[in-house]
């Protein structure tokens, strides 16, 4: 178990910690030796201002329009903090077309045809990638998400920056691919936003919410690759990690916002009260 150290990139609208990266454009050199190319990122996104509104492509369009290499980007959102009333975009509204969406553009009414959603802390937002959004001014989220750094911008609500507009429209998907599911197997509806569930599942990677009062532990498994420990709340908790070997560490005064790689198979438990969501990617033949 090691703690990662976060890597801030500063932004017009506020900054992001690239808190377990291997992608170039964020290299934690210690997470690339302990896990090579890991097939996530994980970000704290600090949004003070309006994000420009977006769009990822999906692993095939990106391998078309970037070359080979190129992942796709589907992400999600956990509302960590954030000002009564917040809002992002998630989604277009039923019933848009591409046609409608460019002349939206070009007419500065795209605002129009998107999904405006109001969040409050502890609230989760599923992105696939393809869907059109924009995080609101005013929002701490800790977003999971592919190694990827692939933003096209469809509009920046009048900043001066490069949009990719061609690149864009070809990437949005008019009908949501709502993979994503809680525990149960029910499909996951990515809009409006709801309470982060217990468990979480996409083709991509997983998310297993906990709360610890008093004690939890658990064996990493030995065959899905390195995990990561996000830790939300922290009330005097610690931990302890045992390696294969049955070397044990101790790690005192966790905190909030810290993250944790966790190697296969090494077993750990926290004491004392706080949150934590464990973070895996999942493994699948469709995956780069």
């Amino acid at each position: 178990m090691k703690l990662l150290q976060p890597i801030r990139s500063e932004k017009i609208w506020g900054y992001e910690d690239w808190l377990a990266s291997t992608h170039k454009d964020g290299l934690q050199k210690d997470f690339l030796e302990l896990a090579g190319d890991y097939p996530l990122l994980i970000k704290v996104i600090q949004a003070n201002d309006t994000l420009s509104v977006q769009v990822h492509p999906d692993d095939k369009t990106a391998l078309l329009l970037e070359g080979a290499g190129s992942r796709g980007k589907t992400e999600c959102w956990y509302i960590l903090d954030c000002e009564k009333g917040a809002r992002l975009i998630a989604g277009l509204k039923d019933g848009c077309t591409k046609d409608q969406i460019e002349q939206a553009i070009k007419d500065n009414t795209l605002q129009d045809l998107m999904n405006s959603v109001e969040v409050k802390k502890g609230d989760f937002i599923f992105i696939p990638a393809g869907t059109v959004h924009a995080i609101g001014g005013k929002i701490r989220l800790m977003e999971v998400q592919q190694s990827c750094n692939l933003t096209y911008r469809l509009y920046d609500w009048g900043r001066p920056r490069e949009l990719h507009l061609e690149k864009g429209i070809k990437s949005i998907k008019l009908k949501a691919d709502t993979k994503g599911c809680f525990s149960d197997g029910k499909p996951f509806r990515f809009s409006p936003a709801a309470p982060l569930p217990e468990n979480f599942e996409c083709p991509y990677f997983s998310l297993a919410n906990k709360t610890i009062s008093g004690g939890y532990s658990f064996l990493a498994s030995k065959d899905s690759g390195f995990e990561l420990l996000f830790i939300t709340e922290a009330e005097k908790l610690k931990a302890s990690c045992t390696a294969k070997d049955g070397t044990k560490t101790v790690f005192e005064k966790i905190q909030p916002e810290q993250i944790y790689a966790v190697a296969p198979g090494e077993k750990i438990t926290l004491e004392g009260r706080g949150k934590i969501i464990r973070i895996k990617p999942v493994q699948t033949k469709s995956n780069p």
